[in-house]
């Protein structure tokens, strides 16, 4: 056990009391997911609010500061999944730094460092922010939210003045596509933006501070010569072409001016056509695989939301079936789910100098629906919804260029009563994601899924509207006294079989969901319980048993 960790429990025991940061909790036996999900976003965000890198919450330990000892999650296998159960519930997937044991001749302690909530980033778990008055666990007031966003809006990186940089290192053709885009923008002020010169156009564009050039003038409209001046900031964009088996086929690199690369990287997009079949008709119908707006949003949304401090490339790849994107830095929101359903303007941007730019150069909707669309866009072609991986301190976007199922998909789009709320948590149904406590509350209520937390599938009712049958039974699976009369008629059959024998018997009539340990495990629990019961015996070994009926009258 590492010495500086023993030395943070000594100095976390010396403590006259529990604070915003640190917590002490029993947990003799066990503790509730939900409650320390509750204790991690609280302490995250109070972490952050006291300036101080992380917080404690320590397992094994009472209200006095004694060592009783825990035995929540004794194996070390157990207690590391935590981590990636709490990032399944938490803004940006932020998970404990580490957990660590100590143990003491009293019993073991379970110390949880806990990250602070990035700058301007307050830390939701399951959809709700907490925080800590004292000692006391609760919700995080208004103000103190509002004090963690204001952090981001305290140092804009894209409105920063270059003061060497001037007029000759912004690109002609970029200046001339900005003035277009901005009319198109503001039709009523064509041709009083046709009288200024491109001074004013710029400092009225919101390009130019005062006539000095900044970042974000850089960023879109400079010149490939001028990237010097935004380093180490990486102003570029990588495409990025593999083939059905994940190897490059293709790429290209486009840097400054942004403003022009974004049509340089769609024109690289194939875009194919993808056809199918609408009800009612024996036609073919042939759609784009993605909507145009959707790339250029997609695109124009990494470049607006890119934490260019941290040195990265904003990526597209194209893949047979699919188009991702990526941009270095937080999710700023913080959930992608309330931002679609709230559908409204964000209050808060990592760089709001580029994307009020943005807006005024018809790039980005700042007036809100932007991600909203795009999951309006995929529902109208009936293919799964986009999907957002906000891990490792980056926001990927996936969108998928096909239908998964065109049955269910069929009617989906046609069933008017299954709101984008609905479809966007069958989605994760059909992709076998985990659902948010809401989305399964919600779902259950509506009878649309059926089975056991976290394999879940689409219930009986909707698939039989929706021709998935078959997919039910195989998920749903058999009683269990089914599988216990089957072994039994199969060793009557055969006289005796080994636990291959027994495997094989069952493997393809268990529930698809199952992967081969639980398969394994369930096989296992079955021998079990017959051989508990007095109905089979192992006449062989346990590492290579041979089962045979212990009453050969049982069939």
């Amino acid at each position: 056990m590492s010495r500086h960790i023993e030395s943070i429990l000594d100095t976390l025991l010396s403590l006259t009391a529990e604070n915003e940061v640190v917590e002490f909790k029993e947990a003799k036996n066990g503790y509730d997911f939900s409650k320390l999900g509750k204790y991690f976003s609280a302490l995250s965000n109070e972490a952050n609010l006291k300036g101080v890198p992380v917080a404690w919450l320590v397992f094994g330990v009472n209200d006095q500061r004694r060592v009783v000892g825990s035995a929540f999650r004794p194996a070390r296998k157990d207690l590391g999944s935590l981590k990636e159960e709490i990032a399944n519930k938490t803004t940006n997937r932020i998970t404990f730094v580490e957990i660590h044991e100590v143990i003491r001749p009293e019993g073991r302690v379970v110390l949880m460092e806990i990250p602070a909530a990035p700058r301007g980033l307050p830390v939701a778990f399951d959809g709700h922010y907490h925080g800590r008055d004292g000692e006391a666990l609760g919700a995080l007031n208004l103000e103190e939210i509002e004090r963690i966003r204001a952090q981001s809006t305290v140092e804009d990186w894209s409105a920063m003045i270059v003061s060497d940089a001037t007029l000759a290192d912004l690109d002609e053709q970029a200046l001339a596509v900005a003035r277009r885009n901005y009319k198109s923008k503001f039709p009523d002020k064509a041709a009083e933006v046709n009288a200024w010169d491109d001074h004013t156009f710029l400092n009225k564009a919101k390009l130019t501070i005062k006539g000095k050039q900044t970042r974000a003038s850089l960023l879109l409209l400079g010149s490939e010569e001028a990237e010097h001046f935004l380093l180490p900031a990486e102003a570029k964009i990588r495409w990025l072409l593999k083939d059905h088996a994940g190897n490059d086929r293709d790429y290209a690199l486009f840097g400054m001016p942004l403003l022009l690369a974004v049509d340089k990287v769609y024109a690289k997009i194939r875009n194919l056509k993808y056809r199918y079949i609408r009800e009612g008709t024996l036609f073919p119908e042939e759609i784009d695989q993605y909507e145009p707006y959707a790339i250029r949003e997609a695109l124009n949304n990494c470049i607006a939301h890119q934490d260019y401090t941290l040195a990265g490339r904003i990526n597209v790849v194209e893949r047979e079936e699919s188009l991702s994107f990526t941009n270095k830095g937080s999710f700023v929101p913080g959930d992608v789910q309330r931002v679609v359903m709230e559908d409204a303007p964000e209050e808060h941007y990592r760089n709001r100098f580029l994307a009020t730019a943005m807006f005024n150069l018809k790039m980005v909707d700042t007036a809100g629906g932007g991600i909203r669309k795009l999951f309006m866009y995929q529902r109208q072609r009936f293919f799964p919804m986009p999907d957002y991986d906000l891990s490792g301190n980056r926001v990927q976007l996936t969108l998928t260029g096909k239908v998964l199922d065109m049955d269910y998909a069929r009617l989906l789009a046609r069933d008017g009563g299954l709101e984008l709320q609905d479809i966007m948590a069958l989605d994760k149904v059909q992709k076998r994601q985990p659902l948010n406590a809401d989305d399964e509350r919600r779902l259950k209520s509506r009878g649309l899924i059926e089975g056991r937390k976290p394999n879940y599938f689409i219930a009986r009712s909707l698939a039989q509207q929706t021709g998935q049958k078959a997919k039910y039974s195989k998920n749903a699976a058999f009683d269990k006294q089914y599988y216990l009369d089957l072994i039994c008629k199969a060793v009557k059959e055969h006289g005796t079989m080994t636990r291959k024998d027994v495997d094989e018997l069952l493997w393809n009539k268990l529930p698809e969901w199952m992967d081969e340990k639980q398969r394994k495990a369930k096989v296992g629990n079955l021998l079990s319980e017959l051989r508990r019961h007095g109905k089979i015996v192992n006449q062989g070994s346990d590492g290579q048993p041979s089962w045979a009926l212990l009453n050969s009258s049982v069939g």
